[in-house]
């Protein structure tokens, strides 16, 4: 299903950065929900809920990890958490990988 295009000025007001994930927990009666500490160089580090769980055999092994995260994302509350953005992924039924850098760079790097 495609979707309407957007204008240059629409996609300009994304701001995406690239975080660096510091600790992984599961979210307490949920399945596919886990909570993430992600540093984006910012005073504190953000909270975002993500429903990736079923795709981590071990979610310790996404500690370290750098990922694009949307940040400018207006907060939702999550089983009781607050989120403060988006993990970018790509996925559907079939399979499912995180997005990273070819390299390690510093958290909070623009992505442009």
């Amino acid at each position: 299903m495609e979707k309407e295009q957007i204008s240059y000025e629409d996609f300009a007001k994304l701001e995406i950065k690239i975080g660096t994930i510091t600790a992984v927990e599961m979210v307490e009666g949920a399945d596919r929900l886990l909570k993430l500490t992600v540093d984006v160089a910012e005073e504190e580090p953000r909270q975002i809920v993500s429903g990736i769980r079923e795709y981590f055999e071990d979610i310790n092994e996404l500690v370290g990890k750098q990922c694009p995260f949307l940040i400018n994302l207006e907060p939702r509350t999550i089983r009781g958490l607050e989120s403060q953005g988006m993990i970018l992924a790509v996925g559907d039924n079939d399979e499912f990988t995180l997005l990273h850098p070819g390299s390690e760079v510093s958290s909070g790097s623009l992505v442009q």
